[in-house]
């Protein structure tokens, strides 16, 4: 899977990238027709605690996925966005064998 991270207004270092890409790696074991994935990053309201906000797109043949979540951390964001995905893949995935 192709995975483009996208930082809002500041500069990602590679260790973040490295765990996003890690992350999103393991979602294809859940649905493994996912295209590829865009990540953002963004600082909002810099006086908040919970201030970054990570939004996943997804793309799968046939739909597209968007999750979007604001926690303290990058890496805790990534991780409930991931377990957001790993709950919407599974349905999709459900869905389409029941189809069959």
């Amino acid at each position: 899977m192709k995975v483009d991270v996208h930082a809002v207004n500041f500069t990602v270092d590679r260790k973040l990238v490295d765990f996003i890409q890690e992350r999103m790696g393991k979602l294809e074991k859940y649905y493994d027709r996912v295209v590829s994935s865009d990540v953002f990053l963004k600082v909002e309201r810099t006086s908040d605690k919970e201030n970054k906000v990570v939004e996943i797109k997804i793309n799968v043949p046939g739909d597209d996925f968007l999750v979007k979540k604001q926690c303290k951390t990058f890496e805790e964001a990534v991780e409930l966005s991931a377990e957001s995905l790993e709950r919407l893949l599974i349905k999709r995935k459900e869905k389409i064998r029941a189809h069959i």
